[in-house]
């Protein structure tokens, strides 16, 4: 392999003269609105052309000139499973007939990590190169050592290394090639034996059900070791199945063999009224009804949001293993299980060996201890987390969640794993529980697993505990979610809003509405019947049984239901699906609008370009909505009852 020569092409942090930009995410490299593929044979055209639109517009054009050296800060690419960033970036290069190479920081987000290693997108980290790079910079990367060379200073940088799994896989010419070769040997039938007493003592929840599902039961469940795991289901959107249906074809061909343990749900790109959107969505759908993919495992557009939808169906169980394709699969660590989030080229390979590969990561704890305080719930848990864990966040570790006095329910443990997305963990996880157990009970599904704990003698990095007595209602400012302040030092700030939102995968369960709808009827009792300052207020159940259910009436809303409270409010129910979220569809943000929402990413442009997101639980959003500026329940004169209000 030849050197890769070419210039530097450095993003500078505005406020921080002479220093690289850090926490680049996912959304700025490849904007939502540029995230469509039209067709399998055009699969990347949007995604070059987007790249850094709005962080860059002229970045396109620099790469062409030669400044194939991207170099970036710390935490580059973190965020979604948006596998058009890596794909767009090292596609712009290759029609110019060149190599890219992204030169980052220690950190980088995890998903974008593997997804270039799928892809032979080059990357390197080392702070030290990061600090050393100039504008212009004649710069050198060794493709066989992975060695950089900065030949303007006359500098040579050694990378953090790759497990020696991932070094083969990049070596033998990526995924799509490892794909073919595993798939010519033959699919392997899953099999799943978790470990003795004796074994299990010395592992966390995450490594036991990781060394339950090896595909090679010799291979060691290490921290840095990248193993091959079987997968107990592996799920899909509009938006990122069809680089995932293309990997498949590249690996088991287009003819009639079946993907493995497929799920897809229609929930991005849905009711937006654009073709191109519309294209996209029909490609998810031809592959299902290819392949006999049928419900519950394909949701069409409206069934729900896919890490909201497919537990509600009893597809996610305790002790299983979820890699899925959009980064708020760790939701699934609420249920007991496993989820990550991986990029598109994982699933395919996934769908066609029913394994994939997985670096293990470090491990860290959190106990939560104390009693829950009035009006807190799962958003303001984590957001005062995300707040305490600060720039680094969780470092990429696994981490483990111990609920001491069991006091929180699944919604808020959804939401408290959901957001590891937005902390940068690997995955989080609840251990399964009594308050586990009960919620399949309750709904009648069998636990196919056995109980899965963490050892006693389990090791973690850091081992952490949150008081929750010390938790109050949060609100997080533009543009991170750990920007977080207690809501009542908010509400002093009067901070006023075009939209109040309510729902999404994070908080769009019965409960999570419930909540909401119960401060709106208590704040009618005194005198509070509508929404205040005219702004709008929208609500987005997480999926389509959660929308038909708050039309039925319910006891703890004096024979009310939740949506006809909402609407009596001056709210409007939409579908279920992830659109403004995200930044699509007509209740996105424009240029200068504001939004207080249950959302669980607030990141710069990902509600609308140019508008301002703030997150917040949804009983704060309700009351925000109307007080007419951002506070908590309390701001209206609302008093808190643990009998009506608690979940």
């Amino acid at each position: 392999m030849s050197p890769i020569r070419g210039r530097a092409l450095i993003f500078w942090d505005p406020k921080r003269p002479g220093k690289k930009l850090d926490a680049i995410d996912t959304d700025q490299i490849t904007p939502a609105s540029d995230c469509v593929s039209e067709s399998l044979a055009t699969l990347d055209e949007r995604w070059k052309a987007g790249a850094f639109r709005h962080l860059m517009p002229e970045f396109r054009a620099r790469v062409k000139a030669g400044e194939t050296f991207l170099i970036a800060g710390d935490r580059f690419a973190i965020g979604s499973s948006r596998e058009m960033s890596p794909a767009g970036l090292k596609g712009i290069a290759e029609e110019a007939g060149l190599e890219m190479v992204v030169v980052c920081g220690a950190g980088m987000g995890d998903i974008f990590r593997r997804n270039a290693l799928n892809l032979g997108l080059h990357f390197i980290q080392s702070a030290e190169a990061v600090e050393d790079a100039r504008d212009k910079d004649e710069l050198e990367f060794d493709p066989a050592t992975r060695t950089l060379r900065n030949l303007s200073q006359g500098k040579t940088y050694a990378p953090i290394p790759l497990s020696a799994k991932e070094e083969e896989i990049r070596q033998g010419g990526g995924i799509f090639t490892l794909g073919r070769r595993e798939f010519r040997a033959g699919v392997k039938p899953m099999k799943v034996d978790f470990a003795d007493t004796v074994a299990a003592r010395s592992m966390t929840s995450t490594e036991q059900i990781i060394w339950a599902h090896r595909v090679d039961r010799s291979a060691e469940v290490t921290p840095g070791a990248t193993v091959q795991v079987f997968a107990d289901l592996l799920p899909a959107s509009d938006g990122t199945a069809p680089f995932a249906i293309h990997t498949f074809h590249q690996i088991a061909g287009a003819g009639e063999v079946k993907p493995l343990r497929a799920a897809i749900a229609n929930d991005h790109f849905v009711f937006t009224g654009k073709e191109s959107d519309e294209k996209q969505t029909s490609i998810s759908r031809e592959f299902a009804e290819k392949h006999g993919i049928r419900a519950p495992h394909y949701a069409p557009p409206g069934t729900g949001i896919f890490h909201f939808y497919f537990p509600e169906q009893g597809l996610i169980t305790p002790g299983g293993l979820y890699p899925g394709a959009d980064s708020h699969s760790r939701a699934y660590g609420a249920y007991g299980a496993v989820g990550i989030g991986v990029g598109s080229t994982t699933l395919g390979f996934g769908w066609a060996t029913g394994t994939i590969y997985f670096t293990i990561a470090k491990q860290r704890r959190v106990v939560f201890a104390g009693r829950l305080q009035p009006w807190v719930s799962g958003k303001d848990i984590v957001l005062k987390l995300l707040h305490g864990w600060g720039a680094k966040q969780s470092l990429g570790m696994s981490v483990e969640f111990v609920d001491r006095n069991l006091e929180l329910p699944i919604p808020y443990r959804n939401t408290i794993a959901n957001m590891m997305a937005e902390g940068e963990a690997t995955n989080g996880i609840f251990a399964q529980d009594e308050v586990t157990e009960a919620w399949y009970r309750e709904r009648g599904f069998a636990l196919p697993y056995p109980r899965v704990t963490p050892g006693e003698a389990a090791r973690y990095e850091i081992d952490e505990e949150l008081d929750l007595s010390s938790v109050v209602p949060m609100i997080a400012k533009p543009f991170s979610p750990g920007n977080a302040f207690p809501a009542d030092e908010v509400a002093k700030e009067r901070i006023t809003f075009d939209k109040a939102l309510i729902g999404s995968c994070t908080n769009g369960g019965y409960d999570d509405l419930l909540q909401a709808a119960l401060v709106l009827r208590a704040a009618r009792l005194k005198g509070i019947e509508r929404i205040a300052g005219g702004a709008e207020f929208v609500i987005f159940p997480g999926s389509g049984t959660v929308k038909r259910l708050i039309e039925r009436p319910d006891p703890r809303l004096g024979g009310e239901s939740i949506a006809s409270v909402f609407r009596g409010a001056g709210g409007e129910i939409r579908q279920s699906w992830c659109g403004p979220c995200f930044g699509q569809g007509p209740d996105s943000l424009t240029k200068g609008q504001r939004a207080i929402t249950s959302f669980n990413r607030n990141w710069q442009n990902r509600m609308g370009v140019g508008g301002e997101g703030y997150l917040a639980s949804p009983p704060v959003v309700a009351a925000s909505a109307l007080a007419g500026y951002m506070a908590p329940p309390s701001e209206l004169g609302v008093e808190w009852d643990p009998v009506a209000f608690g979940v």
